[in-house]
């Protein structure tokens, strides 16, 4: 039996004119994690949010707030954000050149540590830093802009992740990030993935609530579905739960 498929809903794609109603939407769904897009204009060419808005949806939920940094100093921007209330600071490997420092210094700050790779990033490339986290966030888009069409080659990658943490016996969630819908959920997760971010798959339709709970149920089913189901056993992440 397949163990359950978290939702994370993109808050980027909400309406912020009513950020805190479309925050309990999503949470009434089954969404327990909300992922931050969060863009300097330098690693990616947007800008998005800051610490200040973080702060703000601290305020009005007790879901996980998964901030993912789009940006090129990510040590300089852990600190102000997991202040805010960030509880995962995930950085991107391309940002950085020494990931173990970087890992390191938002373990220090309380947060739990999560590794992104760009789709043209190849999954060996985070390897020797696996031990040290607890997520691994794949890439099927290019960073930086919504509504871009999924990547299917970039599924081999979500499952030689998989693969990876149960044969080493590892403790990484797997996440993916990029035009996930009810239409690539299922492939991602026979890949293995584990936590979906969903932007306008979510935000974009009328009820989202009901969004989270197709996708929830998509994503049951495929992983129900699959030859080998998720994996299992020691090597399989437990749910990340906010730090004290």
């Amino acid at each position: 039996m397949a163990g359950a498929i978290r939702i994370a809903p993109s808050i980027l794609s909400a309406d912020f004119s009513r950020l805190e109603a479309q925050i309990g939407a999503v949470e009434a769904g089954g969404a327990d994690v909300l992922h931050l897009d969060i863009m300097d204009g330098h690693f990616v060419p947007n800008l998005t949010l800051g610490p200040a808005v973080v702060k703000s949806i601290r305020r009005v939920t007790r879901m996980t707030l998964d901030v993912h940094l789009m940006v090129t100093d990510p040590q300089a921007f852990a600190g102000p954000f997991r202040k805010a209330g960030a509880d995962w600071i995930t950085f991107h490997l391309e940002a950085v050149t020494d990931p173990r420092a970087t890992a390191a210094a938002i373990r220090g700050l309380g947060a739990k540590v999560g590794l992104a790779l760009n789709p043209d990033t190849p999954f060996e490339a985070a390897v020797p830093y696996l031990p040290e986290l607890d997520l691994l966030l794949v890439m099927t888009v290019h960073p930086g802009f919504s509504g871009q069409s999924f990547r299917t080659d970039v599924v081999p990658k979500v499952a030689a992740a998989a693969a990876w943490k149960v044969e080493h016996r590892l403790g990484y969630a797997l996440e993916v990030d990029g035009g996930i819908g009810p239409e690539t959920a299922p492939e991602v997760v026979r890949a293995g993935a584990e936590i979906l971010v969903a932007g306008n798959a979510v935000y974009g339709r009328e009820d989202p609530a009901a969004a989270v709970r197709t996708l929830l149920q998509v994503a049951a089913e495929s992983g129900d579905a699959s030859p080998t189901g998720r994996p299992s056993g020691p090597g399989t992440a437990p749910a990340l739960r906010r730090p004290a």
